[in-house]
C-alpha cells in the first residue's frame, strides 16, 4: 500500500478524486456550507482574534527584544534539570500555558530560528508547549458546555499536569545529542535585539498574518466537518469504528464525537454538552483538549514550514498529552465531587469568561498580555543586573 501511494500518479489521482468530491459536496449542500462558514467566522470573531492576536504580538516582542535570553539566565537552573532545555525556552513554556494554541509552538519555533535554542530543544518544546489557554477551558468548555466551573477547573488541572508530564518524558528525547551532530556545541550566536519601534511594528504585522492564517484553518475545518456529516461519510466512518471498537464500549455516537474532535477541537467538545455519563464526556473532552485537533496541527505545521523541525515529535507529544489528560481527569473526578461548587468568586469569573463578546475578550486578553510583558521586563532587568554583578570586579 505504501509503495502504491508513493507513486506520483496514484497520489495525483487520489488528490483529484478528493477535490472532485469536495466540489460536488459544495454544489449539493451550498446552504449548510454557508452556515458552517458563518459559524466559523463567528468563532474567529468572538474567540480566536481577541484571544490570540495580543499574545502573538507579545510572543514576537519577547523574542525580538531579547527578553527571552534574559529570562533564560534566571530560569536556566529550572528548565535544564526538568525538561533538558535552555532557560530561554521558559518563554515558550509560559506563553503556551496562557496564550492558548498555537502561541507556545510559534514561540518555540521563533526561539529556534533566532538561535536561542537548539533543534533538539525546539522539538522537545513543540511536544509539550502547545497547550489550550485557560479562557477556553474554563469559559468555553467548563462553564459554556458543561455548565460547571468545577469541571472547567478540573479539566485545566488535568491539561496542565499532562503537559508537564509530557515535557518530563521528552527530556530524554535525543538525550545523547546536543543538536549539533554530536560535536561540541559552538558559542551561541550574538543575537541583536531590535529597537522597540522596529520590533513592535514587525510583531503586529506578523501577529496579524498568523491570526489570519489560523482563522482560515478554523473556517475551513468547520465547513469540512459539516460536509462530512451531511454527505454521510463521517457517520458511516463512525459506525465502522464503533463496530470495530464495540468490545471497548465505543458506540457509533461516541465514535462520531471522537472523530469530530480529532478534526476540530471546538466542534468536537461542543458535541459533549449532553448524552452519556458525565465521567465519559469529561474523559473524551480531556483527550480532545490534549490532542488539540487536526485544525490546530495544520496551524502549527504552517509555522514550522521549512525550519526542518520534526513533525513526528510534535504529533507524538500531542497524542501523549491527550492520553495523559484523559487518565488524569479520570483520577481527579474520583476525589472531587462534581456537584460541589468551587468558590463563588471563581464561579463568577468563569461564567463571565463564557459570556464575553469581542470587546470584553479583547480587553481581557490585552490586559493579560501586558501583565505578562511587564513580568518579562522585570525578569530582563533582574537578569541584566545579575550579569553586571558577576562582571563587576572588587575594588582593591
Amino acid at each position: 500500500m505504501s509503495r502504491l501511494l508513493s507513486k506520483a500518479r496514484v497520489r495525483d489521482l487520489i488528490l483529484g478524486l478528493v477535490l472532485l468530491c469536495a466540489t460536488l459536496a459544495l454544489m449539493l449542500y451550498p446552504k449548510p456550507s454557508m452556515e458552517a462558514a458563518r459559524t466559523g467566522l463567528q468563532l474567529c470573531y468572538n474567540v480566536i482574534i481577541p484571544s490570540l492576536f495580543p499574545f502573538f504580538v507579545l510572543s514576537s516582542l519577547v523574542v525580538e527584544l531579547g527578553l527571552a535570553r534574559y529570562l533564560g539566565r534566571l530560569l536556566e537552573g529550572v528548565m535544564r534539570p526538568l525538561f533538558h532545555v535552555s532557560g530561554a525556552c521558559a518563554s515558550a513554556f509560559a506563553l503556551g500555558f496562557v496564550g492558548g494554541y498555537p502561541v507556545g509552538a510559534k514561540t518555540a519555533i521563533s526561539l529556534y530560528e533566532k538561535g536561542m535554542c537548539t533543534r533538539t530543544e525546539a522539538e522537545r518544546l513543540l511536544a509539550f508547549c502547545n497547550n489550550s489557554g485557560p479562557a477556553f477551558i474554563l469559559g468555553v468548555v467548563g462553564a459554556g458546555i458543561f455548565a460547571s466551573s468545577t469541571v472547567g477547573v478540573l479539566l485545566y488541572l488535568a491539561h496542565a499536569l499532562a503537559s508537564v508530564c509530557v515535557g518530563l518524558m521528552f527530556r530524554f528525547y535525543k538525550a545523547g545529542e546536543d543538536g549539533y551532530g554530536g560535536k561540541k556545541r559552538p558559542p551561541a550566536p550574538q543575537f541583536q535585539a531590535q529597537r522597540f519601534s522596529v520590533a513592535f511594528t514587525g510583531s503586529v504585522k506578523s501577529a496579524f498574518l498568523s491570526t489570519l492564517n489560523i482563522c482560515a484553518f478554523v473556517v475551513f475545518f468547520t465547513v469540512v466537518i459539516q460536509l462530512l456529516i451531511r454527505s454521510g461519510f463521517l457517520p458511516g466512518l463512525a459506525r465502522m469504528l464503533g463496530t470495530v471498537l464495540a468490545p471497548f464500549g465505543l458506540t457509533p455516537e461516541w465514535a462520531q464525537r471522537l472523530l469530530t474532535g480529532a478534526l476540530e477541537i471546538s466542534s468536537g467538545v461542543s458535541t459533549l454538552s449532553e448524552g452519556g455519563a458525565l465521567s465519559s464526556r469529561l474523559t473524551m473532552a480531556a483527550f480532545m483538549l490534549g490532542w488539540a485537533g487536526l485544525s490546530v496541527h495544520c496551524q502549527v505545521l504552517s509555522f514550522i514550514g521549512g525550519s526542518g523541525l520534526s513533525v513526528g515529535t510534535y504529533l507524538v507529544g500531542k497524542l501523549l498529552h491527550g492520553g495523559l489528560s484523559a487518565l488524569f481527569i479520570g483520577v481527579l473526578v474520583r476525589f472531587v465531587p462534581l456537584n460541589a461548587p468551587v468558590s463563588n468568586y471563581l464561579a463568577d469569573q468563569v461564567a463571565g469568561i463564557a459570556g464575553m463578546e469581542f470587546h470584553g475578550a479583547l480587553t481581557a486578553s490585552i490586559l493579560a498580555a501586558w501583565m505578562i510583558f511587564l513580568g518579562f521586563l522585570l525578569a530582563a532587568a533582574l537578569g541584566s543586573r545579575k550579569k553586571l554583578g558577576k562582571r563587576r570586579k572588587p575594588v582593591v
